[in-house]
């Protein structure tokens, strides 16, 4: 998981300069780093993503070989079906 170093310290010490009390910059800074954190939480890491590549590439491969397959039967029911007619309608 990623991580991103959210400095506590000096975003108290920035905001009691702007006129906060201790408890309102610890407040913030606390809300802060766990919206970032929550962030970080929902994000697709490479390995995520790597993952989904491979199940993809499976279902890919997967659905090749079953249009494969049916090409095959329709082709040869269109050769069984040709075979019919032309037993069924002589050409002497």
């Amino acid at each position: 998981m990623t991580t991103i170093t959210f400095d506590t310290y000096t975003a108290i010490k920035r905001l009691k300069a702007a006129g906060f009390d201790e408890l309102q910059a610890e407040a913030l800074s606390d809300t802060i780093k766990e919206a970032q954190e929550t962030q970080l939480a929902d994000l697709a890491t490479k390995g995520d993503i790597r993952q989904l590549e491979l199940k993809l590439e499976a279902k890919i491969a997967e659905s090749k070989a079953e249009t494969i397959k049916w090409m095959f039967g329709v082709a040869t029911g269109q050769a069984m079906f040709i075979i019919a007619i032309l037993k069924l309608f002589p050409s002497h």
